[in-house]
Order: structure tokens, then C-alpha cells, then sequence
């Protein structure tokens, strides 16, 4: 439900220049037709529609309202890129901004639609929904809109009709113009994905109840812990293409003297853009003693020979999904002999966790197996004092260098079902089909003065998204080296 800003209103007012009624006349004539009737389904249209018919089968006779989101201001006129809300990327795969998708209870009787509800509608059956993604056609030729307008055609690019959009989403489109309307006229109960788009959120104002609407977020989080074949596919090509990052981070470092980290934030930048939509999240180009930030983005120091780079990144492919790797890398290509102490430490800890991702295993079991691991490696280290390795882990003492959790889900979001309830996440059991990260790590602080000085200043990190399988697990980004020593080899392959 786009507003019209000032700045559209001022240049229709001719505030930016009168505009004649001959070139108003002129600019409405000698347009060839566009119209493009050879579109077919995009790849994910099978899978959206089995989405929308679990979702309808949720939430029987009542309207469903997923909007895509709006465009974030950046600086006065200008916005962030636009990125739809997930939710409505994984029910319609389309990535329109302003768009919402509307699923209206039908009738008793009401034929479904084909391969959405899976049901006639006849009587004593369920009714399904009507599915509608509204959009934003075409610009107004005969308007004058398209080339008016600060968001025409001529000055954003051309959207496609609502017939193209139908055909690439296989499914019915509306002008979300005339959403509005729509809404207005509904009846029923009506559950709304808050916080997307403000004048859907005014327009349905007291006739949601947020206890419901929370309740309908869950649903929708939850759906996405198990991914389909396309989600699959999609992440195993997300993991591919951050691989090639890496290498081009690798190579990045090969020049004499420093390499600032924003070099490198830059160099992977490229990649995301070149091989995908974006970089899935704010890349982590940590080097040195900034490695001991979990999330340092801030990237504005310089990775220099004997320092160790935390490269924490991932591509976003073109339909959403994204990788989430981490690499600890030496900077000069070789481990000093405490890094690779502290490194062989997390590969191990990295180890065991992988192996506890089972179908049928509890979802904490990988992060406990991974903390006994570097709480073992602490207690050898004489760290933990008089404490067992097991007295650590139960009191938590090895958290003061590993800090975080050991991993997370993965998909549309880098973490991912992040509103799904906590029984079925993080209390929950292991499936085929889900996908998560596995991310030991440790941290010595350069101010803590509890670790001997040579440990000051190090972090490590690895992390490789895992597909929990029928038989165990597959490592998706497992074509990036891990061994300390096949990391090293690998960089030397690279930089010639």
C-alpha cells in the first residue's frame, strides 16, 4: 500500500518544471508493447503453493495477510536496497516492495485452487483459501505515471504487469492499490505478520489481537525448520559461492604489508553481488586481536602477516537464501605455534559437533559435545584451575572464552526460525531436512589476565552449515579446507 511522497506530489505540482500539455500528450504516444507472454513459472512457484496450502490448512476461515515490507529510508530521499520480509519471500517467491499477500478464506463449495489447497471446497470439506500476491503494476502510460513519477518506469525500471506476475508466481495478482479496499470490506477473523508495512499494520488497526498474530508468526517460523528440495539446492549454491569469496579474500591477502579489513569486506562484497542478490548479513573481517569480537563489523582496521583474519561471512543467493561460513585464517599463510594450538582446539571441539547432528538426536546435543570438547582443551591448558573439564562445563566456567552458542538454523534468515517456539527449536529433536550451523569457538580477550600472554589477542572461529540427512549429516560449505594444515596448503595453492 506504497503512500505518495511530497517529492511525487511537488514534481506532479510541476514544482521541478511545468510540464506542457504537448509533452504530456507527446510522452503518452509511440511506445512499443512490452508485454512479455512468455514468461514461465519461476522454479520455487510448485514449492510456494504447497507452503500457502499447509498454511491455509492452519488457520481454516480466517484472512491471512503476509506483507512484503516497504522501503527503508537511508538519508532523506534516498532508501536502503529493499529486502521482503522472509516470510512472504517463502509463501510467494516474489521479492516485490510494498507487496502483500492476502489468503481470504472461501465459501463451502468453492472450487480450490489447483495445487494449493488440494481440496474441492464441496461441502463438509475444508475450505481453503484464495491466494492473491497484490503488487504494483506496471506504470500508467496513459497517466503519465511512468515517466512522472519518481518511482516510474523510466526512473526506477519497469515492473512487470500483473499478468507477467502471475505467470512467474502462479498465482493471482491484484493491484495492491486497491488493497485498501479490500481490507476494509473483510470480515472474520484476521491474523496480520506485524511490522512490515506500517499502513497495513494502521489499516487493520483493533481488528488483529497480537496474542494471535504472535501465534500466526510462530506458525510461519516453524514451517521453515524443515526445508524443501528448492530450499536445499538453494543453500548447497549459497555455500558454493561463499567459497569463492573465501578464495578471493585469500588471494586479497597475498599483497605485501597490511590488507585493511575493509579490502577484504570489499573483495567478498563483489563476490555476494556477482554470484548472488547480497551478502547474507554484515560480513566479520576480524583480524587480530578484533577476532575476540563476536561480531565485529565495524572493519576498519588492517589484517597484518602473523595475525590471524576471522572471515565470518555469506552469500545471499538471488531467491534469498544464505550461506554462513567462518574461516580462521594466518594472514602470512602459516600458523604460529599457539595459534595452531588454539585452532586444533576449536577444529576438535568443531568435530564433535558435527557428529552429534543426527536425525533423532536432541538439537542442544552438537553444542554440548562441542563445549565439552574446548573444556577439555582448557582444563590440559591449566585454565580452568582446580576444576575438571566436566565441573566446568556443569558450572559453565568455559563460557568466560567461548561465550556464544554453538551454532543456529539457517535459511531464508542466517538465523533462521528465529519465532519458532522454544520445543520445537531449541528443546526440539533433529530432523531430515533441516539445516544449521555448527560454530565452536574461542576467545582470548587481550585484557584478560587470567590466560598466559602469549593467548591474549587470539579468537578462532569455524563454522560450516550442516543438512541433517536420513543417514546423519552432509557439510554443505565442506569444499573449504578446515585441518590447520589443509588450511594452510590451500592458501598456498591461491597465492601462487
Amino acid at each position: 500500500m506504497p503512500a505518495e511522497t511530497d517529492e511525487n506530489q511537488q514534481r506532479k505540482n510541476g514544482l521541478y518544471g511545468r510540464v506542457s500539455a504537448e509533452l504530456a500528450e507527446n510522452m503518452k504516444r509511440g511506445w512499443a508493447d512490452t508485454e512479455r507472454h512468455d514468461l514461465r513459472p519461476i522454479a520455487q512457484a510448485a514449492y510456494t503453493a504447497l507452503r500457502r496450502a499447509e498454511l491455509s490448512a492452519r488457520f481454516p476461515g480466517e484472512l491471512l495477510v503476509v506483507p512484503a515490507g516497504v522501503p527503508k529510508v537511508r538519508a532523506n530521499d534516498t532508501a536502503y536496497p529493499f529486502r521482503p520480509s522472509s516470510d512472504y519471500v517463502y509463501l510467494t517467491g516474489d521479492q516485490s516492495p510494498n507487496a502483500v499477500l492476502l489468503l481470504e478464506p472461501r465459501e463451502p463449495g468453492e472450487p480450490g485452487e489447483s495445487g494449493e489447497s488440494g481440496e474441492s471446497g464441496g461441502p463438509g470439506e475444508p475450505a481453503g483459501h484464495r491466494a492473491t500476491a497484490f503488487v504494483l503494476p506496471r506504470s500508467d502510460r496513459e497517466s503519465g505515471e511512468f515517466w512522472q513519477d519518481y518511482h516510474g518506469e523510466l526512473w526506477d525500471g519497469r515492473r512487470n504487469s500483473l499478468a507477467e506476475n502471475e505467470r512467474l508466481l502462479g498465482l493471482a495478482c491484484g493491484d495492491v492499490r486497491a488493497l485498501a479496499g479490500r481490507l476494509a470490506a473483510a470480515t472474520g477473523p484476521i491474523r496480520l505478520l506485524r511490522g512490515h508495512d506500517p499502513e497495513v499494520d494502521a489499516a487493520l488497526a483493533g481488528r488483529t489481537a497480537a496474542g494471535r498474530d504472535d501465534e500466526f508468526r510462530t506458525v510461519l517460523s516453524e514451517m521453515r525448520l524443515v526445508k524443501d528440495e528448492f530450499e536445499i539446492a538453494d543453500l548447497r549454491f549459497a555455500c558454493a559461492a561463499t567459497a569463492l569469496g573465501f578464495e578471493d579474500v585469500v588471494r586479497t591477502l597475498a599483497g605485501a604489508g597490511p590488507t585493511p579489513e575493509r579490502l577484504i569486506e570489499g573483495t567478498f562484497f563483489t563476490r555476494a553481488r556477482v554470484e548472488g542478490n547480497d551478502v547474507g548479513y554484515a560480513s566479520i573481517c576480524a583480524a587480530g586481536p578484533h577476532a575476540t569480537t563476536l561480531h565485529w563489523v565495524r572493519n576498519d582496521g588492517e589484517a597484518r602477516p602473523g595475525d590471524l583474519l576471522l572471515l565470518d561471512a555469506g552469500v545471499e543467493t538471488r531467491n534469498l537464501y544464505t550461506a554462513d561460513i567462518t574461516r580462521t585464517l594466518p594472514v602470512d599463510g602459516r600458523f604460529t605455534p599457539v595459534q595452531r594450538r588454539v585452532y586444533e582446539a576449536v577444529y576438535a571441539a568443531q568435530e564433535a559437533g558435527i557428529a552429534a547432528v543426527k536425525p533423532g538426536a536432541a538439537y542442544r546435543d552438537f553444542h554440548d559435545a562441542a563445549q565439552r570438547v574446548l573444556a577439555e582443551h582448557l582444563a590440559a591448558w591449566g585454565l580452568l584451575g582446580d576444576r575438571t573439564a566436566a565441573e566446568a562445563v556443569a558450572l559453565g566456567l568455559q563460557r568466560r572464552w567461548t561465550l556464544a552458542g554453538t551454532g543456529h538454523m539457517l535459511g531464508l534468515d542466517v538465523h533462521d526460525c528465529a519465532k519458532a517456539r522454544t520445543d520445537m527449536y531449541v528443546d526440539g529433536t533433529l530432523e531430515p531436512g533441516m539445516v544449521l550451523t555448527v560454530e565452536p569457538g574461542l576467545y582470548f580477550q587481550s585484557d584478560d589476565l587470567t590466560v598466559p600472554e602469549e593467548y591474549r589477542g587470539i579468537g578462532v572461529r569455524i563454522e560450516d552449515d550442516i543438512l541433517v540427512t536420513e543417514e546423519g549429516n552432509e557439510n554443505l560449505s565442506a569444499a573449504l579446507p578446515r585441518e590447520a594444515g589443509e588450511v594452510e596448503a590451500w592458501m598456498a595453492r591461491l597465492r601462487g
